[in-house]
């Protein structure tokens, strides 16, 4: 299976680990409740996965490479206690808690979440002394002496044998104690995430052209040569920042991160040619509404694959301006309930004699407790930290602002926070309005230059798959997406399009 169905896997089994009766207990006993192992090859994102899944079931995560412990920390050391047998006192051999099961009491501790996922990744790595441990782990869910507390689920992954020499192959015995999940990359599940993690669009227009670049695995006289998805995310963040840096990026630094000779050239062409793109045909003009039609009438006459590059130019555009209006109206709707649950308090009558000073900071005190934990439990995901952050900086400076003005009533200080509230909302309303008309004109242009044709259906396919558009359309709507969308019969010609495109690639028509 692909590692979207891997995760819903993953996310259906701890719910039902974790499902109770009426009596608290737990439906499936703890002796059948099977560790799950993910098996695959390298770099697919089995340990991303977990992380999504811990955040999205609202448990803790405590997470493991196998391969960096002894026996020792693992199962534990061993010490010498003092028992009474028979009336007789006799020195006997118990061992300290294992590393591992102390962190999860660490971490239950920490976040207040008495349930969680213990994933020990790379654990048919384990040395040939911690084997013994590690079946006992998965069949008894103990490290040494020391149970894994109840209401965690075990999770492991590893590599099949041939990406990997120091692997040990498990036995019957051991599997078929576990629930084992074999994962394959797909590059249209990991498009999914990448639009969600704002992957570069260099990246997605190349492997939109090139999907069997997507991953590589491959044995020659000179070594492996491979390109995995966590190497394209690694270099997306690179290219990002070298960006920011206006430092290019040249084949050498990209052949770091794709460590596939022929992939990595090929790749630093494309980024040259994407660049080239984006000045040719005025990216920024097209969004603004201010395109010529000998641009339109240059892109409708271009290869295929440079028509495919300046779709996803545009789309990679579209994207990160959905995000901002996304980002925008998650901080605007926290910021907004924070600021009713303050008036609440300010026209409360427990409070009449409370200061506004300390309602404003008895809910920052809420607010930075509650962020502290949730960070230590790994439960946010980075737009809505983002947002949790921003919310604090914001009632911050509200309370600068008040004390600078010299303010001491409530109902002034509330009156001066509402305006200030009014700039944020007004700046939401700005970003939605802005991606509403390049989203407008980027249909106005790809209408120019191909009408209803089999480009319009591309670019119609990638919205509905960015999870940033999706949300943005939704929320806000888009006639012409929804005339497109009926109109062109989706699903019908989209097999059509990626039958011409595999043919053209067949024939070498394409550029690349």
């Amino acid at each position: 299976m692909n590692i979207k169905q891997a995760k819903e896997e993953l996310t259906r089994a701890i719910q039902a680990y974790l499902m109770k009766n009426e009596f608290g207990e737990y439906l499936i006993p703890r002796v059948r409740q099977r560790p799950v192992l993910l098996m695959g090859p390298p770099g697919i994102g089995k340990t991303a996965i977990m992380e999504q899944v811990a955040r999205e079931c609202g448990v803790a995560l405590v997470a493991y490479s196998i391969t960096h412990h002894t026996r020792q920390s693992a199962i534990g050391l061993p010490f010498i206690s003092h028992k009474q047998y028979g009336g007789r006192e006799y020195a006997i051999t118990e061992y300290t808690m294992s590393e591992i099961i102390a962190s999860v009491y660490n971490k239950m501790e920490e976040t207040g979440l008495s349930e969680g996922i213990l994933f020990i990744d790379e654990i048919n790595c384990a040395s040939e002394t911690l084997a013994p441990a590690m079946l006992q782990f998965l069949q008894a869910k103990t490290f040494g002496a020391h149970k894994v507390p109840e209401g965690w689920l075990i999770a492991a992954a590893g590599n099949p044998p041939e990406y990997n020499k120091s692997v040990r192959e498990f036995d019957v015995v051991t599997l078929d104690r576990v629930k084992k999940v074999d994962v394959q990359p797909e590059y249209p599940v990991w498009r999914e995430y990448a639009y969600k993690n704002s992957v570069h669009g260099a990246i997605l227009s190349y492997l939109e052209i090139k999907k069997n670049n997507f991953y590589a695995m491959e044995n020659t006289v000179d070594g492996k040569r491979f390109v995995t998805p966590r190497g394209w995310e690694d270099l997306s963040t690179i290219l990002k920042v070298y960006e920011a840096m206006k430092i290019p990026a040249n084949a050498d630094m990209i052949a770091q991160y794709l460590q596939h000779p022929k992939i990595a050239r090929d790749f630093a062409n494309y980024l040259e040619l994407y660049h080239k793109y984006k000045t040719e045909y005025h990216v920024e003009d097209i969004l603004n509404g201010t395109f010529t039609e000998g641009t339109a009438a240059k892109l409708s006459t271009a290869p295929f694959d440079e028509k495919l590059s300046v779709l996803g130019l545009l789309l990679s555009r579209l994207s990160d301006d959905f995000k901002l209006a996304y980002e925008q109206d998650l901080f605007a709707t926290e910021l907004h309930q924070a600021l009713l649950v303050l008036k609440e308090r300010f026209q409360s009558p427990y409070c009449t004699e409370t200061p506004w000073e300390k309602l404003l900071e008895g809910l920052l005190e809420e607010k930075e407790a509650a962020f502290t934990q949730e960070k230590k439990a790994d439960l946010l995901d980075q737009s809505t930290q983002k947002s949790r952050r921003r919310t604090i900086e914001r009632l911050l400076a509200y309370q600068t602002k008040i004390k600078s003005l010299g303010l001491r009533e409530k109902e002034g200080v509330f009156a001066e926070i509402k305006a200030a509230f009014a700039a944020d909302v007004s700046l939401r309303e700005r970003l939605i309005e802005t991606g509403a008309k390049e989203l407008e004109n980027t249909f106005l242009f790809l209408e120019a230059a191909f009408g209803a044709g089999q480009e319009m259906v591309i670019f119609i396919t990638e919205l509905t798959t960015n999870f940033y558009s999706v949300k943005f359309i939704s929320e806000n709507g888009s006639e012409k997406y929804y005339q497109y969308n009926k109109d062109l019969l989706f699903d019908e010609k989209q097999k059509s399009i990626l039958k011409d495109i595999e043919a053209a690639k067949a024939e070498g028509t394409l550029l690349f």
